[in-house]
């Protein structure tokens, strides 16, 4: 028998061959040795030739090796199977997929299993045995362990280095969408070079260890062939044995019996059927290798004499070989054996290295030798096995009564139920390792507590250590005072021994350290570019799921035209009302969405409206898909790039303070964050509030305890108007909820804060968002003090409402100056637009703006001030001011002024207009035509009532000319009525 050299193990799968099969899927594959070693050769070759051209492309990092000719292969011990032993394997790394097959010897085709690198992560610890490492994969920990430091930290740099090349040869980058967004879609660019640092220098290649020269030799632990046996893998392992012993055997050794182990070293001159020939061709349970083994190097003498009694047998022979693929493999093998011998022969001259090889192939031939013969015996037994239940099928179906086949069924039927009987034994078993399982989980506890107790005594030791370090240093510097005076001789050399191996431990670490620093390194670009990635990945999918938002909505708005449309006939208006039909329907089908809308927000307001108008529901719809077109367009380009800004102006305020500043102010204009704005609404309201507080500062629990003692005359009008409030929300759905009850609290304790105007009806929907957004009931109540008392114009609230009469006049003013042709259309078709803004400007777009917007316009309006609603009142009308001027009826107008406000969803688009095409908007220029508007109105109103006390004085006087005019005719009917009796008299 001979000993096969195989230096690069064939891949049992390539993406051009369907036929080939993983080493996972033991199938049969029947090719000509020829052509397989061909199409190895070739794939190590496109394999080599990959590296090089992949070498050149991508970037490596600086403390990477540069890629040696030597292929990453060799044997490492591998800890595993049911007894946690060492058992030397033969592992190979293959390029394409990355992962590191393993085999039970150099010679074997089929591999025991692979580990997978593309997401591994390796290490070693330091106080393991010489040699140990671990590669850790999702699922399991891979414990190897080589010959020595060396081939150890060889082996994980070279891993490292692969899977590096792996990685960044899979990165693609998604190509960059023509994005129609306000700002470019930003996607990660391809991986760069970038300059590290040397964490971990160059380990040299360990001689006579790796590559294709450890493949010639056994393995450095020098197991037999027992200590090898795979258990987790019989199929695989009679799979290698069969195809070793077809490939290293000659014919007339196939034409032996395999189980005569004392015949196997003298040939019989009886030609006898071979059974694991017979085996091969009776079943396809067993593989055939892909590609022959590779023949060893032998020097050309051997080489003549080994192969040609078989080509010359296999000539003679040839209906007793195998098959006729397994004689052109022994011609192939024989060829490239004589090639290799005379290349051998012509370079080593030396008679000494020529003995002192032949010596380690006689070596490594009896091993193999060996471990063939403890093989051979377990197929043995497992073909005694077969045969006597052969002979038990044979006696079932030759007997010849029925009793007798009785018998042999209930000979099996005993044989079942001891079986079972094993089983239950087993169970029970089963339930006492469970037991103990259970039990040694509580002593591993209590180790681990005395773990921790020996690691404080370890603290303490080294405490000791360092004390003694310091005596040793000393002894040192005078060791013969020190010795004499302190310690024996034989104790400072027992310290100096100490010192020795903390030296080496010390220097272990650093080693230690330098690898796991380059790991840490390697992982974190790694996870960088799948980031990087993965990001990408997702801006894309947002930008087209917009997309296909925006694409659904027109056809929405399409599909609405045609219905309004006089001009089609029956069966298109169908057609029409089918197409909306289904659309209406189309949410309720369970369709993934990478940012699904919820049905209320993070305050409880209804994302999408609900219309009771059948004809409404078809705008609703379009709307929730502009809404969610928006959504997904800022959440990357807008939203997250605010929260940064956010986070960063937070984190530099000392201790969480803020301060008023331009820069605050540009911050809060583009929209407070939810995380933030309960944080930023309660700096502003206890600012503007302070004063208030000061003076008293328990004013809320007081207002509280005087409802409770009293009731206020508007406490009816209160009760009435709370489940009018917010009924889109959620919170206020229920009378019996929380905010409910603290709503009515609030508006009591506020109509005894502010006697003069006590309850207005509108104060209910402003307290009710500063409850929904400070959540404490104190911080709310203060904030509806700093709307109604501060922010807003005095008389705003009064029972008059003349500072708000005096803002719509105000409001007309500025609109007929930026918006010249939309007032002139309205003048036109007379129409009053302070019927629709005077609801805007008391509860500040409250129930007239979804919810985002809303809350946005009242984070500028509580640090700006009412200018904000001014703004924005004049922005609601540009953002639709070409939708208004189509429309030429007055009462269609009407119409849509009340309904427009809520179709708005980009409330960017509607900020830059506010903050941007309507300035200049100078705050000096509102307050004097407020004060000219106030002076007017006041007038006008003076005005009224001398009209109105005029009119009252004459309806006195008319009233009193009434009565006298009714005392006159009762004092005439009482002289008829006179008369009348008497003439009547006789």
């Amino acid at each position: 028998m001979e000993q096969d050299c195989q230096v690069g193990k064939p891949m049992p799968e390539a993406p051009s061959d369907p036929n080939l099969t993983s080493p996972d899927n033991h199938h049969d594959v029947t090719a000509n040795g020829r052509e397989e070693v061909g199409s190895a050769k070739e794939n190590r070759g496109d394999s080599t030739h990959r590296d090089q051209s992949s070498a050149q492309e991508k970037p490596v990092m600086k403390t990477e090796v540069q890629t040696s000719s030597t292929k990453l292969c060799g044997y490492l011990n591998k800890l595993g199977g049911p007894l946690k032993a060492w058992k030397a394997r033969w592992f190979v790394f293959e390029e394409r997929k990355c992962q590191l097959y393993y085999y039970r010897t150099s010679q074997d085709a089929n591999p025991l299993g692979s580990i997978d690198l593309a997401n591994a992560t390796f290490g070693y610890p330091a106080q393991a045995q010489e040699g140990t490492f671990q590669i850790q994969i999702p699922g399991r920990v891979v414990v190897l362990k080589a010959l020595n430091s060396q081939a150890m930290l060889y082996w994980l740099q070279q891993l490292q280095m692969k899977r590096w090349q792996h990685n960044t040869s899979q990165v693609k980058i998604p190509a960059e969408p023509s994005t129609t967004f306000t700002q470019p879609c930003q996607l990660p660019s391809a991986p760069r070079e970038e300059r590290t640092e040397d964490f971990f220098p160059a380990v040299k290649t360990p001689k006579g260890l790796v590559g294709e020269a450890a493949a010639c030799l056994p393995d450095p632990w020098q197991q037999n062939a027992l200590q090898k046996l795979s258990l987790k893998h019989p199929i695989t392992e009679i799979q290698n044995t069969v195809l070793n012993i077809c490939g290293n055997k000659s014919a007339q050794e196939l034409r032996r019996s395999v189980f005569n182990f004392d015949e196997i070293q003298q040939p019989q001159d009886s030609p006898c059927e071979d059974p694991v020939t017979q085996m091969l061709g009776e079943t396809t349970a067993l593989p055939v290798p892909l590609t022959p083994p590779a023949p060893t190097v032998l020097s050309a003498p051997s080489v003549f004499s080994v192969t040609n009694e078989p080509a010359q047998e296999a000539k003679t022979e040839g209906k007793n070989s195998p098959s006729s693929s397994m004689n052109k493999r022994e011609k192939k093998m024989t060829s490239s054996l004589q090639l290799s011998g005379e290349k051998v022969s012509g370079k080593e001259g030396s008679p000494m290295d020529k003995l002192s090889r032949l010596q380690q192939e006689v070596f490594t031939l009896t091993e193999e030798l060996k471990s063939q013969k403890e093989l051979v015996r377990l197929l043995h037994k497992a073909l005694e096995a077969a045969q006597q239940e052969k002979r038990t099928s044979k006696q079932f179906l030759a007997a010849a009564g029925e009793q007798e086949r009785l018998e042999l069924v209930r000979h099996k039927e005993r044989c079942i139920a001891d079986l079972v009987g094993r089983l239950e034994a087993l169970l029970k078993d089963k339930k006492e390792l469970e037991q103990s399982l259970a039990m040694q989980d509580c002593q591993v506890n209590e180790l681990q507590q005395h773990v921790q107790l020996l690691m404080e005594k370890n603290n303490a030791k080294q405490e000791v250590i360092l004390k003694l370090s310091e005596q040793v240093a000393s002894c040192m510097a005078d060791p013969q005072r020190t010795v004499s005076n302190t310690m024996s001789t034989e104790t400072f050399c027992r310290l100096q021994e100490k010192i020795e191996h903390l030296e080496d431990d010390i220097e272990a670490h650093k080693i230690q350290n330098k690898f796991l620093n380059s790991e840490i390194y390697q992982l974190t670009k790694l996870w960088r570019n799948s980031s990087e990635e993965e990001k990408g990945l997702l801006l894309k999918c947002a930008y087209l799921e917009a997309k296909n938002c925006q694409i659904e909505s027109k056809y929405l708005i399409v599909l609405r035209r045609l219905q309004e449309s006089k001009g089609l006939d029956s069966s298109q208006q169908e057609m029409v009302k089918r197409l909306i039909e289904d659309a209406l329907q189309g949410d309720k089908k369970d369709v993934f969405k990478l940012n699904p809308v919820s049905d209320y927000d993070d305050y409880g307001f209804k994302t999408i409206p609900d219309y009771e108008v059948e004809d409404v529901k078809l705008l609703a719809k379009i709307q929730a898909l502009e809404i969610r077109s928006n959504n997904l367009r800022n959440n990357e380009m807008v939203d997250k790039p605010l929260r940064t800004r956010w986070a960063n102006y937070l984190g530099s305020c000392p201790f969480g303070k803020l301060a008023p500043s331009p820069e605050l102010k540009g911050l809060i204009r583009c929209g407070i964050p939810v995380e933030y704005r309960e944080q930023v609404w309660r700096w502003i309201v206890r600012t503007r509030t302070q004063v208030y507080r000061k003076r008293n500062p328990n004013r809320y629990q007081e207002l509280m305890k005087h409802c409770e003692m009293s009731e206020h005359p508007a406490s009816r009008q209160i009760r009435l108007d709370l489940h009018r409030t917010l009924t889109g929300n959620k919170h206020f759905s229920s009378p019996n909820s929380d905010a409910v009850q603290k709503l009515q609290r609030i508006l009591l304790a506020f109509s005894w804060q502010n006697p003069t105007i006590g309850y207005c009806q509108g104060l209910n929907r402003l307290a009710a968002i500063a409850l929904l957004v400070l959540k404490d009931e104190e911080d709310a109540f203060w904030g509806l003090v700093a709307v109604v008392e501060i922010i807003m114009p005095q008389d705003y609230y009064s029972k008059t409402l003349t500072a708000s009469q005096a803002d719509q006049r105000v409001f007309r003013d500025f609109l007929a100056e930026k918006m010249p042709r939309l007032m002139a259309h309205f003048k036109e078709h007379s129409i009053d637009h302070s019927l629709i803004t005077f609801s805007w400007f008391l509860v500040v777009f409250v129930e007239s703006l979804a919810s985002d917007i809303l809350l946005r316009v009242w984070d500028a309006f509580l640090y700006e001030g009412t200018k904000v609603i001014f703004r924005y009142a004049l922005a609601l009308f540009k953002y639709n001011e070409e939708d208004i001027l189509k429309i030429h009826d007055n009462l269609e107008i009407y119409q849509y002024l009340r309904f427009f406000t809520k179709t708005i969803s980009d409330g960017r688009k509607l900020m830059n207009i506010a903050f941007n095409d309507m300035n200049p908007f100078p705050m000096k220029l509102l307050k004097n035509r407020r004060e000219f508007h106030m002076e007017r109105l006041t007038a006008e109103l003076k005005e009224l009532e001398r009209i109105q006390e005029e009119f009252v004085k004459e309806q006195e006087v008319m009233e009193r000319k009434d009565k006298d005019l009714d005392t006159f005719v009762s004092e005439d009917e009482e002289v008829i009525q006179t008369a009348v009796s008497l003439h009547h008299t006789p």
